[in-house]
């Protein structure tokens, strides 16, 4: 074979193994949204009222023609609280893959840049010491103090990137407002009786038992409008994760693109912290497993970072209602303890799915 045949054979081997490249990353894909979507059935059918997986399908397909509790149970009770599960988790993992990206820090994430510690702040402000938004319902008061502190939060890191730039002196800011957000939250619990101090500690652990229509329209309809732009962005990601001067010299304004992520992740992070509570290690375990999956190209690893994010807390929620017979545990706590040991073993697999 001559030279040109040489050279022709090597590129239609380079083609055909992109080809399975792809098609190996799509079915990560594919095989991540089937285990979200088994992990909703699984929540739905998890629970003290007895509603078995069979009752569940019956139920969700309109096949189910016997007592109407368990449809009640089934369609107000357990759907919302499933849903709520996969949009938290969704949002805070994209959330996570986008700071670890732009700040090129692996531990990167809502929690660590103090945006859930802020959101805390403002729970406990509204619970504590009555310290609320003006015409705010009572109802939603926690929940939108919560948002409103954490978005400030967020607000803050923003103009510390626009006076300083570095992505290093951004994560160091952002933990200092971890510890400040977090003394604030000690002292007002020093100070807090009792029946708030209780009702304050269980928001600060992750709940999803307040999951209702509303908060997951709303949750819904925020990831179904920023993920498109997230996907839009993914390549000049990409292009920024091999490195800032390597990105600018092929057209990417990293200061722009930094404040665009970041505005979309703190959105994500602060109205799914403002609706569960403080669930820190989805944002930061979501993200490395993608990544050790699939990559780092973003057009695949965006996808990958939500869904696993989704299904991490999907099965957490599960853990909680069974992990102690009879007890709900925090979700939190749960995605904490599960997700400990299952990142430790994929650092152990895996050197970064590069």
């Amino acid at each position: 074979m001559n030279a040109g045949g040489q050279a022709d054979a090597a590129v239609m081997q380079a083609i055909a193994g992109h080809d399975r490249l792809i098609r190996r990353r799509l079915a990560v894909i594919g095989g991540l949204a089937c285990l979200v979507l088994a992990g909703v059935v699984l929540d739905m059918g998890t629970g003290p009222a007895g509603v078995s997986l069979r009752e569940v399908v019956e139920i969700l397909s309109f096949r189910h023609s016997g007592d109407t509790a368990l449809q009640v149970i089934v369609w107000q009770v357990r759907l919302p609280t499933a849903l709520l599960a996969v949009l938290v988790g969704a949002s805070l993992s994209l959330a996570g893959a986008e700071m670890q990206t732009i700040l090129d820090n692996p531990l990167a994430s809502p929690f660590t840049l103090g945006v859930s510690s802020a959101a805390a702040f403002g729970a406990a402000l509204a619970i504590v010491m009555g310290i609320t938004v003006p015409m705010v319902p009572k109802g939603v008061a926690v929940s939108v103090n919560a948002f409103v502190a954490a978005f400030a939060s967020v607000l803050l890191i923003q103009l510390f990137a626009r006076l300083r730039g570095s992505s290093s002196a951004l994560v160091l800011f952002g933990i200092a407002l971890v510890f400040g957000f977090n003394a604030l939250v000690a002292v007002i619990q020093f100070v807090a009786p009792t029946d708030s101090l209780q009702q304050l500690v269980f928001w600060t652990m992750g709940s999803l038992s307040g999951a209702d229509t509303a908060s997951v329209t709303v949750l819904a309809v925020l990831l179904a409008a920023t993920f498109p732009f997230s996907l839009r962005a993914a390549w000049p990601m990409t292009l920024l994760a091999l490195g800032e001067e390597r990105a600018q010299s092929l057209g990417v304004h990293p200061e722009r693109l930094r404040f665009a992520c970041l505005l979309r992740a703190s959105l994500l992070a602060s109205l799914a912290v403002a609706c569960a509570g403080t669930i820190g290690f989805v944002g930061l375990i979501g993200p490395h497993v993608a990544r050790l999956l699939v990559g780092q190209d973003h057009r695949y690893f965006l996808p990958s970072s939500l869904l696993a994010g989704a299904a991490i807390l999907s099965f957490s929620s599960v853990v909680a209602k069974v992990i102690l017979p009879g007890v709900l545990l925090p979700i939190g706590i749960v995605t904490s303890l599960v997700g400990l040991p299952c990142f430790i073993a994929l650092l152990m697999m895996g050197r970064g799915g590069k």
